[in-house]
């Protein structure tokens, strides 16, 4: 089986798009610009299509490569038959690669290997022929050197027939079927653990099982990490006796033979020493992997949305990383997020300075023409807003609470070092903030991924698989809104389609040196940056106020031709035409249809054109949480109150209602009806309005509905 029918067979997808989208990911092109630019190749397959294209066409890769290596390690051992080699090598995956390697693989000394040693391997093919009648007397003739007697010699011929049966390819395809169908996943707490404190939030599973097919990814994960923690132990098994039915079966031609009874032996010693510990291995492993699968779904989703919230903009902002003891962060940034001024306030206990303080962010507000205040949401962060909010300011502010997590992780990083060298690390927190309202995007992309904490047991799940998954989204979404190539840092630039680290730095060093890119064409001035480059990144850099306006939009240079023949037969300059929509729609797109640019790229450009540069994010507005809700033991059952979604989970959401404990909204609680996608009802950062269930003062959690 060919690339191209292996991924048509695992996808389903049309085989042309398929082809043609291959080809495109040999060439080097990046997926958010196939997915925008290439829709006439692709029959217009979306991102997550094409991405997994992209990955399926990994795996044809990886499983090739595995497949030279076993080819040629097992014609190094002289047993490489016809037959052998070409059901190798249409193998359509590892599982069942690995299953016809087994024989061949080098292993540490067996039971099998020194049963060998000893001659005892015609023995036990006597015993499987299942035709002599006096198998005693057989195993007479090979008790010599270190087989003392019969039942020795009969003992090291099952040990063989045991790895006989354990490299069988049917036996090992009947028995995975069975733990596919049947397995059921155990946990049981470890007594000695059982005392301690941390063992407490694994307190349900301490006595829990159920089928493995049904197991969601939340629960298992959760027994994952108690097993690995020591806490508990896990299983995953099958019924013991259908399993050795499925083998005997297999096996034993002649249930009356005398050496039934001593296959049956081997067969349960097979079962329990080998088959069962290497099906839990796999099991094991592909459950984690769907787990893995899905809670980074999850994640990726939620980093998407978190990526995606509303920016303010362009406006002069000051910004206050609240505290008690140690005081409030303040700092001034300009339109463009340059620092201008920071000190410190002591607004709260036990210092106490209000009406100082008060007066110190009114000058400030006053000195450096502050248009909105940005307030982090950790610790005394309503105390702060209510401080802030009381101050007579001489004309209206926007006061908002962003999302600070991962802004420490920012202010201790080598990226922010760089930028602020002179600087301690809670000035870069509260200049994070601060930029956080501005443009979340910017810069949220110069935090690792996985420390902004939007997801579930994200320590458990394949950190590669995390890295590659969070990167492929935060490309994703870099591309999706478009970026300002004269303002964008070198850590956004990194995620533009085609760039990455190095052309980014290049970039950034040639605009500093001219003072800006005055047309995308200047790209090609960047050092190293080449043709393909170009050609994969130019689309999604935006120059505002350009000469030629279509370089602020999301259309292609490669499609400037076209838009210049739109004009000239609407008999207008180009910048008349753009945002024109009366005059756009004069246009018949079918007549600039050509070999390369079919309707799906024309209907793109004609968007474009009518709203060129438009950002797809949201507006920002302001939110408030309930003024009488400070502590949780303000919480009463029944109340409603408002709140903002900040993380969502597959076994439900969790809600910020202004406390330091989010409550969490069961996914059972979300809705009237029946509800499989926690993500189908809310999303990161949205408004709603819960109902309080219950609050647990003890353990600090707090359970929440959002049922009317």
């Amino acid at each position: 089986m060919n690339l191209d029918q292996f991924v048509i067979k695992k996808l389903g997808l049309p085989a042309k798009s398929v082809q043609n989208t291959i080809k495109l990911l040999q060439e080097d092109a990046t997926v958010p610009f196939i997915a925008r630019y290439r829709k006439e190749q692709t029959g217009n397959l979306d991102e997550t299509q094409i991405q997994q294209i992209s990955e399926e066409l990994q795996y044809f890769n990886n499983l090739e490569k595995r497949k030279q290596s076993i080819l040629e390690a097992i014609e190094n051992q002289d047993a490489l038959t016809d037959q052998l080699k070409s059901k190798i090598e249409n193998a359509e995956n590892l599982t069942i690669l690995e299953d016809l390697y087994l024989p061949f693989k080098k292993k540490r000394k067996t039971k099998a290997d020194t049963a060998r040693e000893n001659g005892l391997e015609p023995l036990a093919k006597i015993i499987m022929a299942q035709n002599s009648p006096d198998i005693y007397s057989a195993a007479s003739k090979f008790v010599k050197n270190a087989v003392n007697s019969e039942d020795e010699a009969l003992e090291g011929a099952k040990h063989i027939i045991a790895e006989w049966i354990n490299e069988n390819q049917f036996v090992r395809k009947r028995i995975r079927q069975l733990y596919s169908r049947r397995a059921e996943i155990s946990s049981k707490v470890v007594k000695a653990k059982s005392a301690e404190e941390d063992a407490q939030k694994f307190q349900q599973y301490f006595e829990w099982d159920e089928p493995l097919k049904r197991i969601p990814s939340h629960r298992f994960l959760a027994i994952y990490r108690g097993d690995k923690e020591g806490i508990l132990k896990l299983k995953i098994e099958v019924d013991k006796a259908e399993a050795l039915k499925i083998i005997t079966d297999a096996i034993i031609k002649n249930r009356q033979s005398a050496s039934a009874d001593l296959i049956e032996e081997a067969a349960s010693d097979a079962y329990s020493r080998l088959l069962k510990p290497s099906f839990f291995t796999e099991f094991l492993n592909e459950t984690k992997l769907k787990a893995d699968e899905e809670a980074i779904k999850v994640f990726s989703l939620n980093l998407e949305q978190l990526l995606m919230a509303p920016p303010l903009g362009e406006k002069r902002i000051l910004a206050i990383d609240p505290g008690f003891k140690s005081g409030c962060k303040v700092v001034c940034l300009d339109e463009n997020g340059k620092l201008e001024h920071n000190e410190n306030i002591y607004p709260h206990p036990p210092q106490k300075e209000r009406s100082l303080a008060a007066k110190k962010i009114k000058s400030l507000v006053n000195a450096h023409k502050i248009e909105a205040i940005s307030i982090g949401n950790g610790t005394a962060s309503r105390e702060t807003e209510q401080f802030v909010k009381s101050i007579p300011f001489d004309r209206d502010l926007e006061v908002y609470v962003v999302n600070e997590a991962g802004a420490s992780v920012y202010s201790a990083s080598k990226v922010a070092r760089d930028e602020f060298p002179n600087y301690d690390i809670t000035v870069r927190g509260a200049v994070s903030i601060g930029r956080r309202l501005s443009d979340p995007l910017a810069e949220l992309v110069k935090i690792d991924p996985k420390s902004i904490g939007v997801g579930q047991y994200q320590h458990e799940v394949d950190q590669n698989l995390l890295k590659q998954r969070l990167d492929t989204t935060v490309m994703s979404t870099v591309n999706k809104i478009g970026i300002n190539l004269n303002t964008a840092s070198k850590e956004l630039l990194s995620y533009v389609s085609g760039l990455g680290p190095s052309l980014a730095e290049n970039i950034i060093k040639l605009r500093t040196e001219n003072g800006g890119f005055q047309s995308r064409k200047e790209l090609l001035k960047v050092p190293r940056l080449g043709a393909k480059a170009f050609e994969q990144s130019a689309g999604f850099l935006r120059i505002r106020n350009a000469k030629n306006p279509l370089d602020n939009s999301a259309v292609h240079p490669e499609s400037y031709k076209i838009v210049e023949n739109m004009a000239k037969d609407l008999s207008v300059k180009i910048s008349e035409m753009v945002g024109n929509k009366k005059k756009l729609q004069e246009l018949k797109l079918e007549n600039y249809i050509t070999e390369n640019t079919g309707l799906p790229t024309l209907k793109d450009i004609l968007a474009e054109l009518e709203k060129p540069g438009v950002d797809p994010r949201e507006k920002i507005s302001m939110f408030s949480f309930d003024e009488n809700i400070r502590e949780i033991t303000d919480l009463k059952k029944g109340m409603k109150l408002p709140g903002l979604v900040n993380n969502i989970t597959n076994f439900g959401c969790f809600v910020d209602i202004g406390l330091k404990q989010s409550g969490l909204v069961h996914i059972s609680k979300l809705s009237n009806t029946y509800v499989s996608d926690v993500t189908q009802i809310v999303r990161l950062n949205q408004e709603v309005e819960v109902t309080v269930l219950d609050v647990d003062l003890d353990r600090k959690r707090i359970q929440l509905s959002m049922i009317d």
